[in-house]
């Protein structure tokens, strides 16, 4: 029977991407509103991809109007040309993640999901190059809200739907490389599980008081007995 709800962010947590990623939103912009805007230099780390593209072009002087007029095109435009151009040789799953999915899906007790910044459709397309896709069953996506924090709830909403579940506080697990998913965890009083193979080091990560901190999820054991445990510390 089902226990818990394991909900993992995709970027900086499951894999890494090359430049590709940043390539091509940057073309996706330029061809929906004639500018990158700072799309090079800008800060992604656990950003949802909806706040990212109004930063990026609110730093080339657009405003807000202007940029919400074209949105939904620039989306799907961004969406279109990464299932196009983003390859298997892009990704890179993080150290151990395979072997912990493995692990995870085939416990009874846990429910797999996601909670990222990504729209859905090229978040689930970074997950299908490497052959993960089918681990995770629904997810909160940038598609769901307008904001990280709302994120949260929804998940467990569509967990509801998918299971007749609804997962409680203590059987909520939140796994991310972030601040911004260590919140999110707060959102629902969840446990915090946060791993720095992101762009956040362990020391960063620590002053956000994590419920628990890896270096990375290589030790498959180790983490899949703090998933299992009951409640938060």
């Amino acid at each position: 029977m089902l226990k818990k709800l394991v909900l993992f962010d995709i970027d900086g947590t499951l894999l890494s991407m090359n430049a590709v990623n940043r390539t091509i939103l940057a073309d996706a912009l330029k061809e929906v509103y004639g500018t990158e805007g700072s799309t090079g230099t800008h800060n992604f780390s656990g950003k949802m991809d909806r706040s990212i593209i109004y930063e990026v072009l609110l730093n080339a002087g657009l405003n807000n109007s202007e940029i919400a007029e074209k949105f939904d095109q620039a989306k799907e435009t961004y969406i279109e040309m990464f299932r196009t151009h983003a390859k298997p040789s892009d990704v890179l799953l993080m150290e151990g993640i395979r072997e912990l999915l493995d692990v995870l899906s085939g416990c009874s007790e846990l429910m797999l999901g996601l909670l990222t910044g990504n729209f859905e459709g090229s978040g689930r397309h970074k997950l299908r190059l490497p052959e993960i896709n089918h681990y995770f069953p629904f997810g909160a996506f940038a598609d769901d809200g307008a904001h990280r924090n709302e994120l949260p709830p929804i998940a467990v909403e569509k967990a509801y739907q998918l299971t007749g579940i609804t997962f409680s506080e203590h059987n909520i697990i939140i796994i991310g490389d972030t601040e911004h998913d260590i919140a999110c965890a707060r959102v629902l009083n969840a446990k915090s599980i946060a791993v720095a193979t992101g762009t956040y080091s362990t020391e960063e990560l620590r002053k956000h008081n994590p419920d628990v901190l890896y270096e990375n999820l290589s030790r498959t054991d180790v983490v899949f007995r703090e998933i299992l445990q009951s409640s938060i510390n």
